[in-house]
């Protein structure tokens, strides 16, 4: 078995109180299909933790429509905290998350209508496609992005996660871990200077070059659910770049990750390494989170934001009736049939 990115699982997002800020995701973005929940101890995560093993509640909520998946995640055996500085464009991490969305006009009316706190006008961004920046209660900041490729219309305004825009301090050498083992190598723009739908960013009013990367199409078996994706890389020109995460740890408040939905975990250890971005963490055997089952693994890229893998060995269907699927032994590059990916809606979450 080869490496096969199938593309991108999830976005983590650290909240004071993960529920809560789940319950506004399912109104707002219709992220209401949940994957898993569990409490338990993130005992794998010392590398980014400052060796501390935490507490937490997570959940994995996903969209019918398609894209990637939320993991709502909160600390329980601590309190925790926002940057400690007022961040901007361009500080390193992940700064804003990409919303897909068939019907543009339609979303940005019904945001506007829910009293979503909306920053920008529906504009054609710099890759040639429509879109708006609005920010969450708890002060995370998504793009929304119009894209045509869905997996099941449904009636949420938007669809899943479409990618990020990440902080780097050097685009030419984030560039190795972006295009070269995540495989965004189509170049979609490359362009330098002031951009007027950021003027209502924090920092916008800077000079950054920003650089948006797609992808030939992918394989594997959510392929059809999960789509195409966007990495968007940005460099502030006018100064040095903080850290978002810094003096915290991870799971703390914001964008924590970005997972890829991935087979052949062995291949990508080996490919990382060698390319000099070893593992940092590796859950080596198949983890447990009580109805999900597989194996996960993190990079850290240039600037220490961190990358997830997750190969699935086991999701649930039907819990109660010990309905479950065996990934283990699907072929790296067959999708799963459509009769079984819609057995996701049996784990809505209804408001």
């Amino acid at each position: 078995m080869k490496k096969n990115l199938v593309g991108i699982q999830q976005i983590g997002i650290g909240l004071k109180n993960a529920r809560e800020g789940w319950k506004w995701y399912r109104k707002v973005f219709g992220m209401d299909i949940k994957v898993f929940e569990d409490t338990a101890v993130a005992e794998l995560m010392l590398h980014y933790t400052n060796d501390q093993v935490c507490e937490r509640y997570a959940a994995l909520a996903m969209n019918m429509e398609g894209g990637g998946g939320f993991e709502v995640w909160e600390h329980t055996g601590m309190e925790p905290k926002p940057p400690v500085f007022d961040t901007r464009l361009g500080d390193c991490g992940i700064y804003i998350c990409k919303m897909k969305t068939r019907d543009i006009e339609r979303s940005y009316k019904l945001h506007n209508e829910m009293g979503v706190e909306i920053l920008s006008e529906l504009t054609s961004g710099q890759d040639g496609s429509r879109h708006y920046y609005i920010r969450d209660p708890f002060d995370n900041l998504f793009e929304v992005v119009e894209a045509q490729e869905h997996y099941k219309k449904q009636k949420s305004p938007t669809g899943g996660v479409y990618g990020a825009v990440i902080g780097v301090s050097d685009i030419d050498k984030a560039m190795d871990v972006y295009a070269g083992i995540l495989e965004y190598e189509d170049v979609i723009c490359d362009e330098t200077g002031q951009f007027e739908e950021w003027a209502k960013l924090p920092g916008g009013e800077q000079d950054y070059r920003r650089v948006v990367l797609g992808h030939k199409p992918r394989k594997g078996p959510f392929s059809k659910l999960l789509g195409p994706s966007r990495i968007e890389l940005v460099q502030a020109l006018d100064r040095k770049p903080g850290h978002i995460f810094k003096d915290r740890i991870w799971g703390e408040l914001g964008y924590i990750h970005l997972c890829f939905d991935v087979k052949g975990m062995d291949h990508l250890e080996k490919e990382c390494r060698e390319k000099g971005y070893p593992f940092t963490v590796n859950s080596a055997n198949s983890f447990d989170m009580g109805e999900t089952a597989g194996q996960f693994s993190y990079i850290s890229d240039p600037d220490g934001t961190p990358i997830e893998f997750v190969e699935a060995h086991k999701l649930p269907i039907i819990k109660k009736l010990g309905w479950f699927m065996d990934l283990k032994k699907r072929g790296p590059e067959k999708s799963l049939p459509n009769w079984m990916i819609n057995t996701l809606q049996f784990r809505r979450v209804r408001d």
